[in-house]
């Protein structure tokens, strides 16, 4: 670093974490999916996480919402460890938007069902409220002309796209996406990653398992890269991808036709 370089000035670093890892580790038998993984996430930072298939990225999302429970290690949610127990961790889950490979709409309701379910079930909104901030949402997503549509008609990018607008209708706090964009058609990958480059832009804090290099590399605050359970290397994405510190780095991102 030169004189006239600035040091890197994390998003949100002076804030306490909205997400901390200490040495998480899962081990499914003799199998360890996590091996020691210790990162924070800072309030309107997004993290991508990448790095090989069956690395441990997708398994530490899971371990977020306990949807997986660690084997060790402890992850703190707003400065509070996540309860043990079932009633408390719904609570949480409140706060925490996810979006997974598969889209898991309810097939048998319209979009706009799908987005007021949430809201009136469990936050014990009103069906007219509930409506108009869906329509806001599906309106967000580039949808609201495909409001009484079901699943079955629309694309998988629409259907993601729902998905994320669902999400949203939580009002969380964090949004946790796994692999969002790996089940989709290449041209409809653009419209998911427009809508999740847009909350960025609004400042949602994001924690994204993602294969879509371009998109971390303009989007992230913040890369982590995994290997075998272990993170191998983390920092602002400029330095990921165009001067990682490791091999092991430089070999995946080679491997996947990444060139600085």
């Amino acid at each position: 670093m030169n004189a006239n370089t600035q040091p890197y000035v994390r998003k949100g670093e002076n804030l306490s974490p909205v997400l901390l890892y200490e040495d998480i580790r899962k081990k499914y038998g003799q199998f360890v999916a996590l091996d020691g993984v210790s990162v924070q996430v800072n309030k309107g930072e997004v993290m991508c996480l990448i790095g090989p298939s069956g690395s441990g990225k997708s398994t530490l999302l899971r371990c977020t919402n306990a949807l997986e429970e660690v084997t060790s290690g402890q992850i703190k949610f707003d400065g509070s460890p996540l309860p043990k127990t079932e009633t408390e961790m719904r609570k949480v889950r409140r706060r925490m938007g996810m979006v997974f490979q598969s889209f898991e709409l309810f097939p048998h309701k319209t979009a706009l069902e799908n987005i007021t379910t949430g809201p009136v079930t469990v936050l014990g909104h009103s069906a007219e409220e509930a409506k108009v901030n869906a329509m806001t949402l599906l309106d967000k997503v580039g949808l609201s002309d495909k409001a009484q549509s079901y699943p079955a008609n629309l694309s998988g990018g629409q259907q993601q796209r729902v998905a994320i607008a669902r999400a949203l209708a939580m009002s969380p706090e964090v949004m946790l996406f796994d692999e969002p964009t790996s089940a989709l058609d290449p041209e409809t990958i653009g419209e998911v990653l427009s809508v999740m480059k847009r909350l960025a832009d609004e400042g949602m804090t994001m924690v994204v398992v993602t294969h879509e290099m371009t998109f971390a590399r303009q989007v992230a605050d913040w890369v982590v890269v995994f290997d075998k359970g272990k993170i191998i290397e983390q920092g602002p994405p400029e330095q990921i991808f165009d001067h990682p510190t490791q091999v092991r780095t430089r070999d995946f991102l080679g491997h996947i036709g990444w060139h600085a």
